[in-house]
């Protein structure tokens, strides 16, 4: 069961004009489009089904617009170029892409090269003059939940194995993987600003190019894994940009990635450490609860005791933006006896949940007093954070500091709260991350009833407003 589309595609004229102008039915033109792949080497599996989406206005990924035109030019007795059947560069990309759970794994890497193709036709052609970039800062609110209600009751695919093709070995995998790992130390330690655009090139030419190659069922699987990794990581540099709508659609389908991988565990990381925290930036208590619980269940038994840990955490930040202390702090204490579990060592635990440590904790943790309005413990738990997060963490620690000074704001202590988010600032001036500018202004805010006091006059002429980092 998919989720249904929130907002309609913008169906292709233009094709379907011309596959009535061929008197092809959708099936016929399947059929054709098949054939000239293979003739090109290519391994196109379309139906009657695929036909029509492409109608309803989704774009196939890769070389396909090239064979379709084709195919159809051929029946046609005429040459017909991606731009008469509507696929060509200058397409309107619609405000669909990326927002559903696929059902099918052809449909799961259709979509997902879809949204990469996009994204960077998207910035390429520039915002203003591109109708899919309004996708970028608007969330679906309904698509926060539905596809994690989708990935808890759909089955894992049978069977991800492909024989046509570029082969793909254990070594590609390696590769993607090392990839993912350089990248997130560079956004970890310069922002997202600096790093994005190569991760979504990167998706979009190399991880796009390997889906589409042969691979034997261990090493299909292990690909999945990695791209999933991947495109969660440019769901989460979409946040640190500005660009909430689209961080939503490649959480989206990471989730996917995840299922195809038969990564039960990633696929919860998704939710509470993506889809999750998404939902608590955009002030969405209830949703920030329902995706922590729909990882912890979805998960059961596959997932570490320090992945269980992020997991409760996102709960107990949930509790807390809805100011219902009890459960934020039972759920609380639950993340911390399942982190007391996993002993402190990574050695059991995947790469993708290994950095989630006691000071990760405090840190999420620090967040839940300071929305309770508990000033006191969230500097505690902020000066744990800090204490522990390394000095490559930039981001984290900058963000950090704007936690705790808030926390000492809470307090009263008005001095110490304006000198600790001026070191925070002056931190930030070495990123390009919208996150941190986003806190760093609301802590500004929170100022506001102070504005007359010599500290807040000083911090203020210090920290003129930032322009933030443009989401291209």
């Amino acid at each position: 069961m998919t989720a249904r589309p929130l907002i309609a595609r913008q169906p292709n004229e233009r094709l379907l004009a011309l596959i009535r102008e061929a008197a092809c039915s959708n099936a016929g033109l399947a059929r054709r489009v098949n054939m000239c792949a293979a003739e090109r080497g290519l391994d196109f599996r379309y139906d009657k089904t695929s036909v029509a989406r492409w109608i309803r206005g989704q774009q196939p990924r890769g070389r396909a617009p090239d064979v379709i035109a084709e195919a159809l030019g051929r029946k046609l007795g005429r040459p017909v170029t991606v731009d008469e059947i509507g696929m060509g560069t200058a397409r309107q990309l619609t405000s669909s892409v990326g927002l559903h759970f696929a059902a099918g794994l052809a449909e799961c890497v259709e979509q997902a090269g879809e949204l990469w193709h996009s994204d960077v036709t998207r910035r390429e052609n520039g915002e203003g003059q591109n109708p899919y970039a309004t996708g970028g800062s608007h969330v679906a609110p309904a698509a926060l939940v539905e596809p994690s209600r989708d990935w808890l009751i759909t089955p894992a695919d049978a069977e991800v194995a492909r024989t046509a093709g570029t082969r793909v070995g254990t070594a590609d995998v390696e590769a993607v993987l090392a990839t993912t790992a350089a990248l997130v130390s560079l956004d970890r330690r310069w922002g997202a600003g600096h790093v994005r655009p190569v991760v979504v090139h990167y998706l979009n030419s190399v991880v796009s190019g390997l889906l589409s190659g042969a691979y034997r069922e261990t090493v299909g699987r292990e690909l999945f894994g990695a791209a999933a990794r991947l495109t969660e990581l440019a769901g989460y540099m979409a946040v640190d940009t500005g660009l909430p709508g689209l961080a939503q659609r490649y959480y989206i389908q990471a989730l996917r990635l995840a299922q195809a991988a038969g990564d039960r565990g990633f696929g919860g990381y998704v939710l509470a450490a993506g889809m999750s925290h998404l939902a608590a930036a955009l002030g969405n208590p209830r949703e920030v609860i329902q995706l922590a619980r729909a990882a912890q269940e979805g998960a059961k038994g596959r997932a570490t005791p320090r992945a269980e840990a992020l997991f409760l955490a996102a709960e107990a930040r949930g509790y807390a933006q809805l100011g219902d202390r009890a459960a934020c702090h039972r759920a609380a204490a639950d993340a911390a006896a399942a982190l007391e579990r996993s002993g402190g060592e990574t050695g059991d635990d995947p790469v993708w949940i290994a950095h989630f440590d006691a000071a990760y904790l405090a840190d999420e943790l620090a967040h839940c007093h300071r929305d309770l309005g508990q000033g006191r413990e969230a500097q505690k738990r902020a000066a744990e954070a800090l204490a522990g997060h390394p000095g490559t963490r930039t981001r984290r620690r900058a963000i950090g500091l704007v936690v705790l000074a808030t926390g000492q704001l809470q307090e009263g202590e008005l001095e110490l709260a304006c000198h600790t988010a001026a070191e925070a600032g002056t931190m930030l001036d070495g990123l390009r991350s919208g996150r941190g500018t986003e806190y760093l202004e609301e802590f500004t805010a929170r100022l506001e009833p102070h504005r007359n006091d010599p500290p807040v006059r000083e911090f203020t002429a210090r920290r003129p407003r930032r322009e933030g980092v443009s989401p291209r």
